[in-house]
């Protein structure tokens, strides 16, 4: 117990660290606001039709940046998708590479694809399954089914961890091996701002780092609810 009261701060400071660097990142890059004349989608449009992907659309979202694999489309934040600051260029070549894995048949990308739909479905299952626990156990007043149910719940729960790791090789795939050579291919950058994009495209693959570290620590905070 003592070990969980030190561990669960411990992963809070870890998990937080990530995500503070990729928003404050992100952030400072977005100025000057009118630092290119086109915007990010007008940048991914022009990407996306370079390498054949016609079909592929370009949408603003609220749900942050991604990929959508189902729709074939690239959304973006409005700040990005309308924005003419470096962040909101360097995130639309980093969305667009993904959409290029997705057309050379990148197999993580299939991969992640599949899990996330997983994921989904787990993490309900798993929030229900730790809930249930005390009843269960009350019921058969044995703590065997409770110890299963736990068991359950902390491995649908463990999918989103397991999810955002396997998602890192792709989206350093998506910055280093797609973006950024787009980027410098097209001259598409001012000369200077080229290892400001690589800290961006960091930053968009230590996203996922961070929601992998919260998913740990929403484990052990309902291990340490349970051990109460």
């Amino acid at each position: 117990m003592r070990l969980l009261i030190l561990l669960v701060p411990l992963l809070l400071l870890v998990a937080w660290a990530p995500g503070w660097w990729v928003r404050h990142t992100m952030k400072k890059y977005h100025r000057p606001a009118d630092r290119y004349d086109g915007t990010g989608a007008e940048l991914a449009r022009e990407l996306l039709d370079r390498h054949g992907l016609h079909k592929v659309q370009v949408e603003t979202t609220k749900d942050g940046d991604h990929y959508d694999p189902a729709s074939r489309t690239v959304r973006l934040s409005p700040e990005n998708h309308d924005g003419h600051s470096l962040t909101a260029i360097t995130v639309a070549a980093h969305e667009v590479g993904h959409a290029v894995q997705h057309a050379q048949g990148y197999a993580p990308l299939r991969m992640r694809s599949t899990l996330v739909g997983m994921t989904r479905y787990g993490q309900q299952i798993g929030a229900w399954l730790l809930v249930a626990i005390p009843f269960i156990t009350l019921l058969a007043r044995h703590p065997a089914p409770g110890i299963l149910f736990f068991l359950a719940g902390v491995l649908s729960m463990g999918l989103a961890a397991l999810v955002h790791f396997i998602t890192l090789p792709t989206e350093f795939d998506a910055s280093f091996r797609r973006a950024m050579p787009m980027l410098r291919e097209g001259n598409y950058l001012h000369p200077p701002d080229y290892p400001h994009a690589e800290r961006i495209l960091k930053a968009a693959a230590y996203t996922y780092l961070s929601q992998s570290l919260m998913s740990l620590l929403n484990i052990a905070s309902w291990f340490r609810y349970l051990r109460r």
